[in-house]
């Protein structure tokens, strides 16, 4: 199946990908397989969705095409059932049941492609007693500890974007399912469903921690272990600037050349000695006191001490290190991410900006070959 319709390059170069428009974690999946290379068309509904920006700086949309099919009309899913015989994969977002109610669920999918990889993307997931439920990433994060191992223990949990659920526990984890399972269809013809929930996901980026906290190693408690604040060696320090250093030299080695260029060299037995971070936490807190971001910034250069400033998102971009390697980059005037990871032979980019509701339309029913999208003026 496969011929790609778009200018694109990458790994996924002919991989045919259907996207039932949605918020969040599932157009941000959609866009790492385009960016990867995955020919995207994007199904909106008339109106657009909820919470949607402005269709021109909705970078999640890049290097997709995008078409307008409504699924409440009559024809209406049969058009993305069309479009479904002739892909590799498949992503909604719905509630559970609701592509189901829409004719467009799995069953009727799979009739028409049996191989096709059907990606589904929810918070809670397609079984389960809260399945049913609405949701938001910081609710997802919530039940599966992850929330309440963050932040300091006298405060509330603090709001972590949407990064952990949305996007690292659900985008993440949809695009690993559905890559795989893709594996899995063209050595064995065999399509499937992939289920992926974020609160599974969360939970599942918690390995390393609940293997800690089975061995003793981790306290069940905010603010008392080696990676959530409660070390002073692995953390935040304000500067005399108001802004911040981020410290995090674990290892012997990196904790001695810290303290030097810091010119604490006498709490050196502070490291294993947990009755002295108090003390140890006051004398680094009052130390980068005394310098702003960039003084610390230029102390802590070409070292190992393994301590970096605290950016912003539109500093971040000019950080030297970043330029070099092209980690954000300019496209239609935007300002954003690269594509990532990076390849040696495949090489990925962003060769469209956000695709227009509706805009693609024509070029996909040739592309496709699904004239019925030209149905209505499409």
């Amino acid at each position: 199946m496969s011929v790609a319709g778009t200018a694109g390059s990458g790994p996924l170069t002919g991989v045919r990908v259907v996207e039932l428009a949605g918020i969040g974690p599932g157009p941000f999946a959609a866009m790492l397989l385009a960016d990867l290379g995955a020919d995207v068309v994007r199904v909106d509904r008339p109106g657009g969705t909820g919470l949607a920006i402005d269709p021109e700086y909705d970078v999640t949309n890049r290097n997709k095409r995008s078409v307008i099919v409504d699924l409440k009309a009559a024809d209406g899913p049969s058009r993305v059932l069309d479009l479904a015989a002739r892909a590799d994969i498949l992503v909604e977002g719905y509630r559970p049941g609701v592509a189901e109610r829409l004719g467009i669920g799995p069953g009727s999918c799979h009739a028409r492609n049996p191989r096709l990889v059907y990606g589904r993307m929810t918070g809670w997931g397609q079984e389960g007693p809260l399945a049913r439920r609405a949701g938001h990433d910081i609710a997802y994060l919530a039940p599966t500890g992850i929330l309440g191992m963050i932040g300091r223990p006298q405060e509330p949990p603090p709001v972590p974007a949407n990064l952990l659920g949305d996007f690292a526990g659900g985008s993440l984890y949809l695009v690993v399912g559905v890559l795989a399972a893709l594996h899995h269809a063209r050595a064995t013809g065999v399509g499937q469903v992939v289920d992926a929930a974020i609160v599974d996901g969360a939970a599942h980026l918690a390995t390393m921690i609940h293997g800690m906290l089975a061995a003793g190693g981790w306290q069940d408690r905010r603010a008392a272990n080696l990676l959530d604040g409660g070390c002073p060696y692995y953390g935040t320090y304000e500067t005399a600037d108001g802004r911040y250093m981020a410290v995090g030299a674990l290892e012997p080695q990196f904790y001695e050349e810290f303290l030097d260029l810091l010119g604490l060299p006498e709490h050196a037995a502070a490291r294993k000695d947990i009755t002295r971070w108090n003390d140890l936490r006051e004398a680094v807190t009052a130390r980068f006191a005394t310098r702003t971001r960039d003084e610390w910034t230029a102390v802590f250069e070409g070292s190992d001490a393994c301590v970096a400033p605290v950016l912003t998102l539109r500093e971040a971009p000019h950080h030297p290190h970043l330029a070099a390697r092209g980690t954000f980059t300019d496209h239609g005037g935007i300002t954003q991410p690269a594509p990532a990871p990076r390849f040696s032979v495949s090489h990925t980019s962003i060769h469209s900006g956000p695709a227009r509701p509706g805009a693609d339309t024509a070029d996909v029913a040739r592309d496709w070959d699904v004239p019925r999208l030209l149905k209505d003026g499409g």
